[in-house]
């Protein structure tokens, strides 16, 4: 099978299309994880996603114990933690490692779960402490990955520190309900407050009782199991949310399959979207934006930092400054978020600002150019999307890291009236 090729170029383009919402990777993975913990019985994944991360995912259950068959339109998983391998490959996600390194530790004896390219530099020293302390034994290579996990965990208490990610707290309170003892979490500075609503959610239809005293502390009765049943995974607002941003700089975009009511974070898009000019018309399944007189705007992304790339394509189209607060936490994402963004969007003529904390830009002609992906799935879907806006041609070196997330990005950019190029554009260089 011939590989896509990992440079794309997007032309200045008109946006006038429908599009699916593809299903959602944090709720893949949440549901793969339950499916794992719900013991011999079997569950059903519908409208499931295969992107990269979703993959590891199932890698990574299967290792501990899932018996899993998968077909396009639906995965069964019989659960049961009985690992069939010790070293576990989490690919790049951190959410598959920091989640499973607690469920995993669930087992008796030493598993180690490891990953590949950035993953490798994110930060994963948080889940020593907590894991030590609820009755496991735990260890990182200098604060970094590989995690080795020695359980069984037992429960109890400890503390969590959320400053940097709430991904280790979502694999706690998967994990400890199927402990032996209750527990509690005391935590501290939680960020990305939705993403642990978006677990608890889960967690209660599939029967597990967990007891929430401001997000702040958690009281989690041992012995529990959840549910096997038949599950369906919810569109992405995290993908909906770059496709919204092409209809308001390039034209029009319906986008359905979505939930308005769902507990994803990056619903919040449509709020910002219509707060700068774009014209949103709400549906039940999803949402039509519009091209508007687009205007800057303010967004703190502390509790939806997923947001930070598509609105920063947003603001290089809007009038006046846009100013993103609470920006320090993207250092250790695929990328360092911010920064790659700061450097490729200036590097295509937006006129940006990057702080400590905060980003800013100006909006302004975006001229086109060549920008790179950073190894970031999100930074490639941002730069695609202010392209289509741009006075010239955008080449993205790093193109097909979306598969991480979104495999079919540029297949439903096309779909939707987006020139897309393979390679560099025919007879002529970009300049950047």
């Amino acid at each position: 099978m011939t590989r896509p090729p990992s440079t794309r170029t997007i032309h200045p383009s008109t946006i006038d299309g429908t599009i699916v919402a593809p299903p959602s990777k944090s709720v893949m993975l949440r549901l793969t994880a339950v499916a794992l913990l719900a013991g011999d019985a079997e569950s059903r994944i519908r409208n499931p996603t295969f992107c990269d991360d979703a993959a590891a995912g199932l890698r990574v259950a299967e290792g501990l114990g899932a018996t899993i068959a998968a077909a396009p339109e639906e995965v069964r998983i019989r659960g049961g933690i009985a690992p069939r391998q010790r070293l576990l490959d989490c690919g790049e996600s951190g959410l598959c490692l920091r989640m499973f390194a607690p469920i995993a530790a669930l087992a008796l004896g030493e598993i180690m779960l490891t990953g590949r390219g950035s993953l490798l530099r994110r930060p994963v020293a948080a889940v020593e402490e907590p894991l030590t302390a609820l009755g496991a034994r735990c260890r990182t290579l200098g604060g970094f990955p590989p995690v080795t996990v020695h359980g069984p965990l037992v429960g109890g208490e400890t503390a969590v520190d959320g400053a940097v990610s709430s991904q280790l707290l979502t694999g706690l309170l998967l994990a400890l309900p199927c402990a032996r003892a209750d527990s509690r979490l005391l935590v501290r500075d939680l960020a990305s407050r939705p993403y642990v609503n978006l677990t608890l959610d889960i967690l209660r239809r599939a029967g597990i009782r967990i007891e929430n005293d401001g997000f702040e502390r958690f009281v989690i009765p041992g012995g529990q199991r959840p549910r096997a049943d038949a599950y369906t995974v919810e569109g992405d607002w995290s993908a909906a949310a770059f496709s919204f941003v092409l209809g308001a700089v390039g034209g029009r975009m319906r986008v359905t399959g979505l939930d308005p009511a769902s507990a994803q974070a990056d619903r919040l898009v449509l709020d910002v979207l219509a707060g700068a000019g774009a014209r949103v018309v709400r549906a039940p399944d999803g949402a039509e934006v519009r091209r508007g007189p687009l205007r800057a705007f303010a967004f703190d992304v502390h509790d939806a930092p997923d947001l930070l790339p598509p609105l920063a394509a947003l603001a290089c189209h809007a009038e006046g400054t846009s100013v993103f607060s609470g920006t320090g936490r993207l250092r250790h994402k695929e990328s360092d978020r911010a920064a790659a963004l700061a450097r490729e969007l200036g590097g295509l003529g937006a006129r940006v600002s990057l702080g400590r904390d905060a980003l800013s830009i100006t909006g302004g002609p975006v001229a086109g150019g060549t920008a790179n992906s950073h190894g970031d799935h999100r930074v490639a879907m941002a730069l695609a999307a202010a392209a289509v806006a741009a006075r010239g041609p955008v080449v993205i070196e790093g193109a097909t890291d979306v598969a991480k997330s979104w495999p079919r990005f540029f297949e439903d950019l096309s779909a939707a009236g987006g020139r897309v190029e393979d390679g560099v554009p025919r007879g002529e260089e970009a300049d950047g």
